[in-house]
């Protein structure tokens, strides 16, 4: 965690508070951690652009396909 520190509050419903109030305490790690560690999450993830597995599967279906038609034709195939 950075050493320049500066306090917030914050609004969020009861039962996110008390997830992320559970989900420290089975880490042993505090709250302004987990949301520290999502934050450089996030920062990493727009700095570095798409994961290689979505680069990777980008295109694979063409711009013009009606993508649930097809899901639709193989399902009546499937079930025959």
């Amino acid at each position: 965690m950075a050493s320049d520190t500066v306090k917030l509050t914050i609004r969020l419903p009861a039962e996110d508070v008390e997830f992320v109030k559970s989900y420290a305490r089975a880490h042993h790690i505090s709250v302004t951690e987990v949301i520290d560690r999502g934050l450089r999450r996030m920062r990493v993830a727009q700095s570095e652009g798409l994961s290689p597995d979505i680069d990777f599967i980008t295109g694979l279906i063409p711009a013009d396909s009606d993508a649930m038609a097809s899901y639709h034709a193989h399902l009546e195939d499937k079930h025959r």
